[in-house]
């Protein structure tokens, strides 16, 4: 099976050259033709222990690679790193569940995906015969970026940059980024905002691609971001084994429909779950939940994406997102219409806007509910969820939760509901002590504590020396110079942190 670029038709790469590049030449994500055609027999997946459930479903969505492949790959990505063997464990709360994805690593959801995409990426590399080293841009609104730095730390073959909105991200997101160790990552702040940074990372591809600027310097550009389809494949496991939980709970049976609450910024993790509703998962509705910033629930309510809206700086920062990226992928899987695309993303670029037909709309209102809530709705949905539950959430959690049940008074008849966490409390621990009715204060590292003395629920471990970490990047720059720091950094010999 060979990808394509949502924009072209004519641009086709293996899954392997597809992991590698990241983005296509012209802009456009790498996706298949047509996600029905991957042969899964999902029933059997759910039968499965998580690694050889991950080996299934990778090894379908990347058939570059054979089943003995992906397994070592998927051994050596996640044995003994994360909480559980199950890795994301779903849990009931109340009448619906919540699926954990914050148990790896660096206690946030990219861990399921950036544990896996380094060892994609290099044997990729090794299958592609490519013996350029791979130089990872990525922009993140706060989660990606330390995932990703853990997951490439000392990797060979490649080096990784990740860049920031400066004061965009929580203390804890900046701390857990500053002192990432290692002699092939580095990471700077950009002053700006996430959009800033993401669209400067897609510029200085085009940049490079274009102008050949890399062109005999032994280095290749790639990315770590879910514009990479090695970033999104990995997210669409955890799908099949909250249903399998459910199954196992005796909450659902199988083949009962099932919905899903997603916590959505730029539009990845939500999109898994639209790529294991095409690979057979009885998945009902995919619910979009926002923020403040609710760019994505207006689109999915009237099919008009439009970023020309201010830009709020939020409790749950990691979806302080105007520009989707992701939302492409699935405009070309549902209409089939890579010139389509082109056209819109062409309207994104020049005027910020955009409006899909009428057809195109409908299909995506068949699959996708929106809503959002602002920041005291958020802290509110924190506070009841411990009062009546006795669950810590997240703020991001916490937006996915409340939409999930304005979604079902909406809906009386909606299918048992999942939502997704994607995050530790503790990585935003002020918003979540203020969600419980405490005045946080200004250290958000002592107020981790005070939000442990109060609730009982441990901090991760590599959350609570945070502070006593030594900070090794310090860089902050303006967008416009994001194209010279990476290739001044390309030119280096070697990073010392």
């Amino acid at each position: 099976m060979e990808y394509q670029s949502t924009r072209s038709d004519a641009l086709h790469a293996t899954p392997a050259e597809a992991v590698l590049q990241g983005l296509a030449p012209d802009g456009g994500l790498y996706t298949m033709p047509a996600l029905s055609e991957i042969k899964l027999d999902w029933r059997a997946v759910l039968k499965l222990d998580t690694l050889s459930m991950a080996r299934e479903i990778l090894s379908a969505l990347l058939p570059s690679f054979s089943r003995q492949e992906m397994d070592a790959l998927v051994h050596a990505a996640y044995e003994g790193k994360f909480e559980t063997p199950d890795l994301t464990p779903t849990v009931p709360v109340g009448d619906d569940a919540v699926l954990e994805l914050f148990r790896g690593p660096t206690s946030a959801f990219k861990d399921v995906a950036l544990s896996m995409l380094p060892r994609l990426m290099t044997a990729s590399r090794e299958k592609c015969g490519v013996s350029d080293e791979i130089l990872i841009l990525t922009a993140t609104s706060g989660d990606t970026g330390k995932a990703a730095m853990a997951g490439f730390q000392d990797v060979p073959g490649t080096r990784i940059i990740v860049f920031y909105p400066y004061g965009g991200v929580s203390a804890v997101q900046q701390r857990q980024m500053e002192t990432q160790a290692g002699r092939n990552v580095c990471v700077c702040a950009v002053r700006g905002n996430f959009d800033d940074a993401q669209t400067g990372v897609k510029e200085i591809f085009a940049a490079v691609e274009q102008q050949k600027l890399l062109a005999g310097k032994g280095v290749r550009l790639s990315s770590a971001n879910s514009i990479n389809i090695g970033r999104l494949a990995p997210q669409v496991v955890y799908y099949f084994r909250s249903y399998a939980d459910l199954c196992r709970m005796g909450r659902i049976r199988e083949g009962d429909l099932v919905d899903f609450a997603v916590p959505t910024g730029n539009f990845g993790d939500i999109l898994a779950g639209f790529f294991a509703r095409e690979m057979g998962l009885p998945v009902g509705r995919l619910v979009c939940a926002s923020n403040a910033n609710n760019v994505l629930t207006d689109f999915l309510r009237t099919g008009r994406y439009d970023r020309n809206r201010p830009f709020y700086k939020t409790v749950s920062p990691s979806m302080d997102i105007l520009v989707s990226s992701n939302l492409e992928r699935l405009l070309f899987l549902l209409s089939g219409d890579a010139a389509l695309v082109a056209r819109l993303m062409a309207q994104l670029k020049e005027t910020g806007a955009y409006q899909v037909p009428p057809a195109l709309l409908e299909r995506i209102q068949c699959v996708f509910w929106s809503g959002c809530c602002d920041d005291a709705a958020t802290k509110a949905a924190i506070g009841r969820l411990w009062r009546e539950h006795h669950y810590l959430a997240d703020t991001h959690t916490a937006v996915a939760w409340q939409v999930a049940q304005d979604y079902k008074a909406a809906n009386p008849d909606h299918n048992p509901v999942v939502v997704l966490s994607t995050a530790s409390p503790y990585k935003f621990p002020a918003a979540v002590l203020e969600g419980l009715g405490e005045a946080p204060g200004e250290d958000e590292f002592d107020v981790m504590q005070r939000l442990h003395a109060l609730t009982g629920v441990p901090v991760p471990p590599h959350l609570a020396d945070l502070r006593q970490r030594q900070v090794r990047h310090r860089d902050v720059i303006d967008r416009q110079d994001m194209l010279s720091y990476v290739l001044k950094k390309a030119g280096e010999a070697e990073w010392s942190r």
